[in-house]
């Protein structure tokens, strides 16, 4: 439960990869890559997609082509491309960082309006106001497209670019039933991920503008991303677009009725609202390491989210059975 990202192919998912179509990406010649790319873009109603290793390349792909160096980004104080991409707004966009509290991860039009910085050259000139949809570090918690759509007018009004960060954009959109096609004209660039909660093994792609896709390749270019035969990686990313988004929903059922056990354990001293599939809680008495160290003696893995909080994280593997033998393995602790 450590991540959503532990999934591995299903018979089904690899049966797809193993009859995909290739050809050399870095041509334009792969088949299954460019049908991934176009059923992406149709999906959050964008104009292109360009298919990377990773969402943390499709986030600094993204930072990278809505900027120029010496400019300034908004963001939560908590996001991931602020937190886990090991400094690459600064090493990749050489960029500096607003960091905003928001609510549980999400901005609002307040907090984003006394952070723009005015036209004074002592200052960075704000540039983008970056969400992430699902906030990783906030359990899951999600914006809903009215919010967006208000924020994203907002930010337009003031000269400003949006980029959002999806990577479980498709748990979010689970939880609110928005439709996804609304969204690509509300941001500029969209990173989602492919290799979480739909299950695929690796992928992530980078949405934009048509105006935007030739840099965008190119920047992946230049950031080591072009990749060759990919359309069999694509093939799974497919696959699990055409049938794993449904499905999410029991992820986050799963997550709730783990989360409500939680509650009541005597060592919880304090929990997040389970929103969607994440699961966040804080310790009473001892370390999340020994309290990681005290589950994988039953076999349950789990992740270290601070000194004494926990994360857990349902997904495509995580079975009914193991959701009592882990509520079990909880009540003997």
């Amino acid at each position: 439960m450590r991540s959503d990202t532990v999934t591995k192919p299903t018979p089904e998912m690899l049966q797809a990869m193993m009859q995909a179509e290739v050809g050399d990406d870095v041509f334009g010649e792969d088949p299954t890559i460019q049908k991934l790319e176009r059923k992406c873009a149709e999906l959050l109603g964008m104009d292109a997609g360009v298919y990377c290793p990773s969402g943390t390349m499709t986030n600094q792909i993204g930072i990278k082509i809505l900027t120029q160096p010496y400019e300034e980004i908004i963001c939560y104080k908590g996001s991931h491309i602020y937190k886990y991409e090991g400094g690459g707004l600064m090493g990749n966009s050489q960029v500096s960082v607003k960091l905003l509290n928001g609510e549980r991860g999400r901005l609002s039009i307040e907090e984003i309006s006394t952070n723009i910085n005015g036209d004074d050259v002592h200052y960075p000139k704000t540039s983008v106001v970056a969400l992430e949809n699902t906030v990783v570090r906030e359990a899951g918690s999600y914006y809903t497209l009215n919010q967006i759509s208000a924020i994203s007018e907002f930010a337009r009004s003031k000269g400003l670019a949006m980029h959002m960060d999806g990577a479980r954009f498709f748990n979010a959109i689970t939880a609110t039933g928005d439709d996804s096609r609304k969204y690509g004209k509300y941001f500029d660039t969209i990173s989602i991920c492919l290799s979480k909660g739909l299950g695929a093994p690796v992928g992530s792609v980078i949405l934009c503008k048509k105006e935007l896709e030739p840099k965008a390749r190119r920047i992946r270019k230049v950031f080591g991303g072009g990749m060759r035969q990919a359309g069999f990686i694509a093939a799974a990313g497919l696959y699990a677009l055409e049938n794993n988004i449904a499905r999410l929903k029991d992820d986050h059922v799963r997550a709730k009725t783990l989360g409500k056990a939680l509650a009541e354990m005597p060592f919880v001293k304090s929990m997040m609202p389970v929103d969607t599939n994440i699961i966040i809680f804080e310790l009473n008495d001892s370390t999340s390491e020994q309290f990681v160290a005290r589950l994988a003696q039953h076999d349950v893995k789990a992740l270290t989210f601070g000194s004494t909080q926990i994360r857990m994280v349902t997904h495509l593997d995580f079975n009914d059975k193991m959701l009592d033998r882990t509520i079990e393995v909880l009540k003997k602790l």
